[in-house]
């Protein structure tokens, strides 16, 4: 007997799953603008990140900077806030599934705290390489 699905046969469909047209968009828009409340409410890195992106987004419009340069010191932090939600994303996901001690959960939560460590280097870099030659050099 095949394992094979039938692709005759209808997919089961989440009831969460999106409809079509406007309704999707605004639906999509009121679902994103809830994350990003959640995630201030709830999530302190979060907050600690969005104040950084706030202050970084208006130093980097002061700075005598080309309009790409000041896009990618501001890209970069905004960068960080997507995968900072991301990050908490998987802990919710893995927290949901179970909240007792478990290695792979833990490695799914480093491995997510990694990724925020490195947009962060990453935006430490940015900001010194595009600064450098305008302060230093």
């Amino acid at each position: 007997m095949s394992t094979t699905p039938d692709p005759s046969s209808p997919q089961p469909v989440s009831e969460f799953k999106s409809k079509s047209g406007l309704r999707r968009i605004v639906s999509a828009f009121r679902y994103s603008m809830a994350g990003l409340c959640t995630a201030w409410r709830i999530e302190h890195a979060f907050r600690q990140e969005a104040v950084l992106f706030v202050v970084a987004a208006v130093l980097a419009c002061m700075l005598p900077v080309t309009p790409w340069e000041r896009l990618a010191l501001i890209g970069v932090f905004v960068l960080v806030l997507v995968v900072e939600l991301l990050n908490s994303a998987i802990e919710a996901a893995v927290d949901r599934v179970s909240l007792e001690r478990n290695p792979l959960s833990r490695n799914a939560k480093d491995f997510g705290s990694a990724a925020v460590l490195l947009t962060l280097l990453l935006a430490g870099a940015t900001w010194l390489v595009i600064l450098w030659p305008y302060f230093l050099g």
